[in-house]
């Protein structure tokens, strides 16, 4: 089969995996250098790419358009190959319709007769199941270790196997957004950022009083500055932290950053302390240190940054439910209120 030369990447729908997905992307680039890489994504995520060379071109879709309006408008664009990095029938559909010739992707159910190449699981991949009740239960009864996963289980990998089936190598790298115009970090005074929402749901919000008064040490011992960066869900719990700290000491963005801006302020920032979420991601792929409570869900599966490596800070819990991967805790989030503002701020300090 010759290489492909004109290559449609069917982009993921969150923020955290898309940064996830850039080792793939990478080793596409260094499988295939002459070939045209093209990015298929939803429009929220267009600002994630701007002022960045990953991609030849950019191609946005709304969530209104059906599968059928994205396929014909595909079509012009000749693609020979589509590798779909969703596990949706949908994105698969969107490229059957646009006749590329080849389209790998996963294999699933109602998806598979539309790919070429439906791949089968990453062999060490690991369903985030969420836990049931009498789960939760049986492990704080009998006072079980937090569950742990193989480092090959990181979400990294998923997205290499499936680059790998195209040539690519399958050995990650750290997943780095390649600004054209990086800014530089602070140099005086640190500047900190804090990102106390979870679009997911409230069991990966560390407790919003722990941001207070891990932002109260931080401006003591380090004279701080502290920015706040939500969207728009997160207006209140920015106002409730900013109201908390002085005023000299606390700039709130939440609500205020398109996404293009927000990857700008984590460049600048010196460190961000962070909840379980895309922007943290997006934080670690621009080189800035993050510091980060896990509770409902597992560094080994999502962490940000290279597997294995020690560029961030990760808190662990040891509650024994732990992961639940459920979006709202059935009992008293023990997992995240065990992690104290004091350790968050010591593992603030140790990357300063």
């Amino acid at each position: 089969m010759s290489a492909p030369q004109n290559i449609l990447i069917r982009g993921v729908n969150w923020l955290g995996d898309a940064i996830m997905a850039l080792p793939a992307i990478d080793r596409l680039h260094e499988a295939h250098p002459e070939a045209r890489l093209t990015l298929l994504t939803h429009e929220k995520l267009a600002g994630l790419w701007e002022g960045t060379d990953h991609f030849t071109e950019v191609l946005t879709f709304a969530k209104t358009e059906s599968p059928f309006t994205i396929g014909h408008r595909l079509r012009e664009h000749h693609f020979d190959t589509a590798l779909i990095l969703p596990n949706s029938p949908r994105s698969a559909l969107e490229c059957w319709h646009a006749n590329i010739p080849r389209r790998l992707g996963y294999a699933s159910r109602w998806r598979k007769w539309f790919l070429t190449d439906a791949i089968a699981p990453h062999p060490h991949a690991v369903p985030m199941h969420k836990r049931l009740p009498l789960d939760i239960e049986y492990r704080i009864t009998n006072n079980l270790p937090p569950e742990k996963y193989p480092p090959r289980a990181h979400h990294i990998h998923q997205y290499l196997h499936l680059a790998k089936q195209l040539g690519a190598s399958d050995e990650p790298t750290t997943p780095t957004l390649r600004l054209k115009n990086s800014p530089s970090k602070n140099k005086g005074n640190p500047k900190i950022g804090l990102i106390a929402g979870a679009e997911y749901g409230p069991a990966k919000r560390w407790p919003t009083a722990h941001f207070i008064e891990a932002g109260k040490i931080l401006i003591e011992k380090h004279q701080a500055h502290l920015l706040i960066f939500g969207g728009k869900g997160d207006v209140e719990t920015a106002a409730e932290i900013a109201n908390a700290l002085p005023a000299e000491h606390t700039t709130n963005l939440a609500g205020k950053t398109s996404l293009a801006e927000l990857v700008t302020q984590l460049a600048e920032c010196n460190a961000v302390l962070t909840n379980d979420t895309g922007p943290m991601h997006v934080a670690a792929a621009v080189g800035t240190p993050v510091i980060v409570p896990f509770g409902s869900t597992s560094p080994e599966l999502t962490a940000p940054g290279l597997p294995g490596a020690n560029a961030h800070q990760f808190l662990r819990t040891t509650a024994p439910c732990s992961p639940c991967f459920l979006k709202k805790c059935p009992i008293d989030l023990r997992c995240l209120h065990d992690i104290t503002p004091a350790q968050a701020a010591a593992a603030v300090a140790r990357v300063l």
